[in-house]
């Protein structure tokens, strides 16, 4: 493909830019005989966009045009449009569409940011975003989007608290390799990056969160039982989740779960089992069941944690925590009711 002239023959303006791109997309929607022209237009006039966005190599986009093409995607529905019609755009235009909605997701006005609050407004793009992840095609695109979405925190909280945000349980499951890691990238992000938030969620929501997410610390996919484990015990280690670790430690049923998890197969799951494990020992406030679990197994854990993964010879911190632990379990006496 030739590469168009910047606006020095043309000299189309935003809103030209914008109302070419509509009608066309309006083509392909109808998925007849004409698309091939459609098709073509619509990769020119995502070009040109992507040009007024990001300036060309050497001048930086100058701010006035850069707004008017804001306000007109704003105006004429056309970002929702971009998003909705993802599949129909070709492989390089689909680049576009993500470097466009990026670009103007981060673009600001002093302290505002006006996609951020558009997208407020309008927050059906976010799931469509989210649903992306059921079509192969566009999964990938929809989760850097979805991504750069997440860091802004008006964004992330309109996820969380959806009934949507319970399908990532799902696409973290998917059987596709690379689209569930993007998926499970996602996800994270949504569970470490606003603190305050998380755990206020987290707080709201425990029982129906955690009933899934122990679905996926036994799933049968390796890649994700590990990264949900290892994630887990960044979220009980996190301090601003201090009342949901403590909830989560209190349960016995978490704790026969990481002991069985303990003796996984795979050392790498051991070991990031350990690690949650280890918050249930060494938290000086155990409920009763905790103890007695412990206590049922005590002379069983010892002899167990004494030659638990002996090989990570290199690792002082984790030796040092073993010996913690049993010390700990050594010392716990069964109290007086």
């Amino acid at each position: 493909t030739k590469k168009m002239p910047l606006f020095s023959k043309s000299h189309k303006n935003p809103a030209e830019i914008v109302k070419i791109l509509k009608d066309n997309m309006a083509i392909l929607e109808k998925q007849d005989k004409k698309t091939d022209k459609a098709s073509e237009e619509v990769s020119k006039s995502l070009q040109a966009m992507k040009e007024i966005l990001c300036g060309t190599n050497d001048k930086e986009p100058p701010t006035e045009i850069v707004a008017q093409l804001a306000q007109e995607l704003y105006k004429s529905g056309l970002l929702v449009t971009l998003i909705a019609d993802l599949q129909l755009i070709d492989f390089e235009g689909k680049k576009d569409v993500t470097q466009i909605f990026n670009n103007i997701l981060r673009r600001q006005i002093g302290t505002r940011s006006p996609t951020v609050e558009y997208i407020s407004a309008h927050p059906h793009i976010l799931f469509m975003l989210l649903k992306g992840y059921e079509a192969p095609q566009i999964a990938l695109r929809c989760g850097i989007m979805l991504r750069e979405c997440v860091r802004h925190e008006p964004l992330a909280k309109i996820i969380l608290f959806s009934n949507q945000f319970r399908d990532f349980f799902k696409y973290v499951e998917l059987s596709t390799f690379d689209i569930a890691s993007d998926a499970f990238a996602t996800f994270k992000d949504l569970l470490t990056r606003h603190k305050v938030l998380v755990a206020d969620f987290l707080e709201q929501n425990y029982d129906t969160i955690f009933e899934d997410y122990e679905k996926l610390l036994q799933s049968e996919n390796y890649v994700t039982k590990r990264q949900s484990l290892k994630l887990l015990g960044e979220l009980i280690l996190d301090r601003h989740n201090f009342a949901i670790m403590t909830k989560y430690i209190s349960k016995p049923e978490n704790l026969k779960l990481m002991m069985n998890l303990l003796r996984d197969k795979s050392p790498n799951i051991q070991f990031e089992a350990f690690h949650v494990f280890k918050v249930f020992v060494a938290s000086p406030h155990k409920t009763q069941p905790i103890v007695e679990i412990l206590l049922k197994n005590q002379p069983k854990l010892i002899e167990f944690l004494s030659s638990f993964q002996k090989d990570r010879t290199d690792d002082e911190q984790f030796a040092d925590e073993k010996n913690y632990l049993i010390k700990q379990i050594r010392d716990l006496k069964k109290t007086a009711p």
